[in-house]
Parts: structure tokens; C-alpha cells; sequence
């Protein structure tokens, strides 16, 4: 039913200004619970959801997993081993705040069995950076990287987020080529959201002149594709840079619609039975927390998918890939034929330049990539 696993790690020492995830500001003993509630879920998820196949990946999201000691992450991943089983290429990866890790604490990761990291270095520039709410500096995220090497990871990405206040497009400029000058394996490249209900909210209303605007924003984007490909990075996802071998696996896991059970609060899961079950458990921790405790299965209803939504999600999620969706594979899939079910959308499609098809492949264009949601509402 899945070969993936996600666990969501909520705590925090300090919540960003413009994160809308679940995370909060939390101590040691908050991390300690979790760890012991996240324990606890897997050993109430196996019996629901036994063995099949191994894992093939492990992700340590949140939040600021880093925040965990490597003996805990240690715990988290033999827990996993010992009740589903690991794939013997696992990749186990941890998102990781620069300002939280020393050559110590990376070394002890490593050591505990993650071999991919996920640094969130959001931006170079000091100022960005505390504007953010963030806790790290700069010089952190290069010596963060430093130590990563000399832990022995050899896939290490950093994320980055380009559209903020007042950002111009030669400091954009200034960002990307600091961030290659570090070496990563993987950089994932973000337009600053909005989202409703984050202190960013409050401060930036629709229509501020204090943010660029979406032609400058798409602006930075291309950038960030015509300076990271001409690096050797492949864009193989919408907001994804790859050197080669170094793809997220996990996350194209989520894109090719694999089965990934989800733990820890807001977590979601997409299990593979029939077209699909999809179920996320609450977003507050406490709620979270209180039906473990009782011993109940935390996540809510389960939604099980009709052939016509796992078709609709073949598509808008499959897109995000450079791979793109295979003509035959979907024939193999649903018993009919892409190009027969989506005839108008695709003309219409084609047309506006935003999707191309070759070698019997379907794949969004450059254009495309930058329009990915005009194209995506087209199959809904």
C-alpha cells in the first residue's frame, strides 16, 4: 500500500513569519514526546497497514527535525526498519535549520542512517533572513554546508525563496550564484506565498507595493532555470534542481502517486488501494497527541478516490515532473488513451505553447512550468 514513509516534526525555536505549516515553538521535552508519540503511531499503524514492500524512502519533515537529537532519529529509523523493512538504496532525508546543527550533530545524523539533507537556507542575505523570522545568518548555512561534507553527506540541497520585499532582480542574481558557490547536490527554488492566516498576511495585503509583483517574480524564476541548468542542474520538477543521481526520490514519490503513509500531526498519506485512499491526521498537536494517548488511530476519514480523481491526479501531479506523463503507461493504467480523454484540454493546451508532447511523453514547456496552475486546473 505504500513504500514511503513521512514523519512531521511540529517543533520549532522560533515560528517564520510567513510559515503556514503546522509548527510551533517548542522545548526538549516537546521533542521528546513527539518522539515517543511518533513511536507509538507506527507500532498503531502497522497493524493497519502491514508490511507489503520495503521502504524505499524516509523523510524527517516539519518544523525543524534537526531539532531532535541523533539519537532520537536514530530510534525513529529503526523503528521503521524493524516494522516495515528498508529498501537497501533507503534514502532517509532531514530537513535541517543551518542554525541548529554543528559538525557534531551532523555527524551523529549520518550516523543514525540519514543520507540526504535538506538544508533550509531561504536566503544569503541577513537582512531577508531576519526579516523571515528566521534563526540562522549567512555564514551559518556555509558552514552548516562545510560540516555536512565532513559528516560524509553526499546529498546535500538548499532551499531558497526568491519574491521578497523589496528584492530586485540583481540581488536575486547575487543569491543564486552564492548558493553555487557552496556546491549543493539540490537546490529547490520557491516564490515567496502569502498564505492566510501568517503574521505576512497581516503585514503585506493583496496588492502592496512593498512585494514584486508576478511578471518580476516569473522574472526571477527563469532566471533561477537559465543560471541553475547552465550550472548542470536538471530541472526535473517545478521547483526543483537536481545534479544527476541527486533527485529527491521521496518527494517524486508523491509526484508519480505512490503510496506514502504519513505520521506526526498534519501529516497526509496516500494509501494504494484501488485508486487510491487518501487521510491526514489533525494539524494540532494536541488533538493530535490526545488520540494517541487513548489509543486511536489518528487520522480522520478516509477518502477513497474514484478512477476519475486518481486520473485527474495522474495528471496535474505527473506534470510537475520534466518526465511528464507516458502516453502508453496511462493506456496501461486507466485502459483508455490521455490524448483521447483530455482531446479539448490538450488543444488547448498545445496551442497556448504551455504543454508539449514527444517520444510519446507528455510534459509541461518552459512556459508551461512558469503557467503550471492554468494548465493543472485543465484537468480537474
Amino acid at each position: 500500500m505504500f513504500s514511503r514513509l513521512y514523519l512531521h516534526i511540529p517543533w520549532c525555536l522560533a515560528k517564520c513569519g510567513y510559515c503556514a505549516f503546522s509548527s510551533r515553538r517548542g522545548t526538549t521535552a516537546d521533542l521528546a514526546g513527539t518522539v515517543e508519540l511518533l513511536l507509538t503511531e507506527m507500532e498503531l499503524a502497522v497493524r493497519r497497514f502491514p508490511a507489503t514492500e520495503p521502504l524505499a524512502s524516509l523523510y524527517l519533515g516539519g518544523g525543524t527535525p534537526s531539532l531532535l537529537a541523533p539519537d532520537q532519529v536514530g530510534r525513529l529509523l529503526e523503528r521503521s526498519r524493524l516494522l516495515w523493512g528498508h529498501h537497501l538504496s533507503l534514502e532517509s532525508t532531514l530537513e535541517a535549520n543551518p542554525g541548529t546543527v554543528s559538525a557534531e550533530r551532523l555527524a551523529g545524523f549520518r550516523a543514525a542512517g540519514i543520507t540526504r539533507l535538506s538544508l533550509g537556507a531561504q536566503s544569503f542575505d541577513d537582512n531577508d533572513l531576519t526579516l523571515l523570522g528566521r534563526v540562522h545568518d549567512a555564514r551559518q548555512t556555509g558552514e552548516a554546508m562545510s560540516a555536512a561534507r565532513a559528516a560524509g553527506f553526499d546529498s546535500v540541497g538548499l532551499d531558497l525563496i526568491c519574491g521578497l520585499p523589496g528584492q530586485a532582480p540583481a540581488e536575486w542574481r547575487r543569491q543564486l550564484g552564492m548558493a553555487l558557490d557552496l556546491l549543493p547536490d539540490h537546490l529547490s527554488i520557491y516564490s515567496l506565498t502569502i498564505e492566510e492566516g501568517t503574521p505576512f498576511s497581516r503585514r503585506y495585503p493583496a496588492g502592496t507595493a512593498e512585494l514584486p509583483d508576478d511578471d518580476l517574480v516569473a522574472a526571477m524564476l527563469e532566471e533561477a532555470d537559465t543560471m541553475l541548468t547552465a550550472a548542470g542542474f536538471d530541472h526535473y520538477e517545478l521547483a526543483n534542481y537536481a545534479k544527476p543521481g541527486k533527485r529527491s526520490e521521496h518527494n517524486c514519490g508523491y509526484w508519480r502517486r505512490e503510496g506514502c503513509l504519513g505520521l506526526g500531526p498534519s501529516a497526509h498519506s496516500l494509501l494504494l488501494d484501488g485508486w487510491g485512499v487518501r487521510c491526514c491526521n489533525p494539524s494540532d498537536h494536541d488533538e493530535w497527541a490526545a488520540l494517541l494517548r487513548s489509543g486511536s488511530w489518528a487520522a480522520g476519514e478516509e477518502t477513497r478516490l474514484s478512477r476519475e480523481e486518481a486520473r485527474a491526479e495522474t495528471m496535474f501531479l505527473g506534470l510537475r515532473l520534466s518526465d511528464g506523463i507516458g502516453l502508453d503507461w496511462f493506456e496501461q493504467r486507466f485502459g483508455e488513451r490521455l490524448e483521447v480523454v483530455w482531446r479539448e484540454p490538450l488543444q488547448r493546451l498545445y496551442q497556448a505553447g504551455l504543454l508539449r508532447c514527444e517520444a510519446g511523453r507528455l510534459h509541461l514547456t518552459r512556459r508551461g512550468m512558469l503557467l503550471s496552475n492554468r494548465v493543472f486546473v485543465e484537468f480537474l
